[in-house]
């Protein structure tokens, strides 16, 4: 069984920075993607940044150039450096696995519980 557990999120000020982490759990044979999604108040979740198994990344418009995503694969962890964080990226920031492969033969896509980034002064 995968899990996926955030970690990161909090309140800062407009410009600062904060780095997320999405930690997996159980033995993942290959995976397609690792995305990170965030979801504001009112608003409908959306892809914020990718990363292919390969390692290409694609962001959002809205933050490219500010927010990086990497992974550290002995680690088994993704990562989201958030920096010249504004109002409007408070939200609350998913991973999402894509194309999961296990041992036991199985495939499929798996969600983290999320945490919350607040950024206000």
């Amino acid at each position: 069984q995968v899990q996926l557990v955030e970690s990161g999120g909090g309140v800062v000020q407009p410009g600062g920075s904060l780095r997320l982490s999405c930690a997996a759990s159980g033995t993942i044979l290959s995976f397609n993607g690792m995305i990170w999604y965030r979801q504001g108040p009112g608003k409908e979740r959306e892809s914020v940044a990718a990363i292919s198994s390969r390692g290409k990344t694609n962001y959002a418009d809205s933050v490219k150039g500010r927010f990086t995503i990497s992974r550290d694969n002995a680690k088994g962890t993704l990562y989201l450096q958030m920096n010249s964080l504004k109002p409007e990226d408070t939200a609350v920031y998913y991973c999402n696995a894509v194309g999961v492969h296990t041992p036991d033969g199985k495939s499929g896509d798996y969600w983290g519980q999320g945490t919350q980034v607040i950024v206000s002064s």
